[in-house]
């Protein structure tokens, strides 16, 4: 974050006749050269206290107002209630005792193969998502959400913890969709009760949409569908007697598979993370 100063250099006077005699500063401004809690103004990588709080992934900016006042956060081990208050990334900011830290956000998007574990590590010794994006960051970034070992499809990573707390909490309802085979024709009658909606074991769920797949055999489906439950897709069609054969998950959140072969990953656009930190 960066900013123009307040305070002008004007051009060398000419003569003595335009000298003035400077103004008389005040009680207060001479003081506040001394005050290590004044930061009137952003100088290199300094940034207000609450936007700080923000960009490390505590709060919004609003919020954060809130948590300064009440005096849950310091710097260099001094309490800070100052609204305005600006730090750098030198500075040692803790939240309630908790060090923060300025992280650049990043957000890799994956086409994922099969045979790979959406985990951080596998106890078992089997491959996880994370070798296939070794290579995309310093950073450590976790997946969004899950995919089963045998399913395929679009898998996000991210360090911002907000924004992967929004797109799996259940009540922002983030739409998928996924392109199913099955081993069998699905018949009229079990399309239409999937359309209308099933009741399996841990309760109801509700289909967005569901159609075949154009020019395909009636084995293949898409499906829209916004619940984030475990293997939700496989246990829909295993529910109405049919084994899922391959199961891809085409568009996460409004991001699409295009230009993004199998196995490989990309860093999402600006304008993607926009979309994605906009949606309801």
């Amino acid at each position: 974050m960066s900013s123009g100063s307040k305070y002008h250099r004007k051009g060398k006077p000419k003569s003595k006749r335009h000298f003035s005699k400077p103004p008389e500063r005040s009680h207060q401004e001479a003081t506040s050269q001394k005050s290590p809690k004044v930061n009137t103004e952003q100088q290199g990588d300094r940034i207000r206290l609450n936007r700080y709080l923000a960009n490390a992934g505590i709060c919004s900016r609003r919020e954060a107002d809130t948590f300064i006042a009440a005096g849950s956060v310091s710097v260099n081990g001094k309490t800070i209630t100052e609204m305005g208050y600006k730090v750098s990334t030198g500075d040692t900011v803790r939240f309630d005792d908790r060090v923060l830290s300025l992280e650049k956000k990043e957000y890799i998007l994956l086409n994922k193969p099969k045979n790979f574990i959406t985990t951080t590590r596998d106890e078992k010794g089997r491959r996880t998502v994370m070798e296939l994006i070794s290579n995309a960051s310093k950073s450590r970034l976790l997946p969004v959400g899950r995919l089963d070992r045998n399913t395929t499809g679009l898998l996000l990573f991210t360090n911002d913890g907000d924004l992967a707390k929004k797109l799996t909490h259940p009540k922002h309802e983030i739409r998928k969709i996924y392109h199913v085979e099955l081993d069998k024709n699905l018949n009229a009658t079990d399309f239409k009760k999937i359309q209308a909606g099933l009741d399996l074991d841990d309760g109801p769920v509700v289909v967005d949409e569901i159609s075949f797949i154009e020019n395909k055999s009636k084995k293949e489906v898409g499906i829209k569908i916004h619940s984030g439950r475990n293997r939700i897709v496989r246990r829909i069609f295993e529910h109405l007697g049919y084994h899922v054969v391959r199961l891809d998950r085409v568009i996460f959140a409004g991001l699409t598979k295009k230009d993004l072969p199998r196995g490989h990953w990309r860093q999402l656009t600006s304008q993607e993370v926009i979309n994605l930190k906009n949606q309801r």
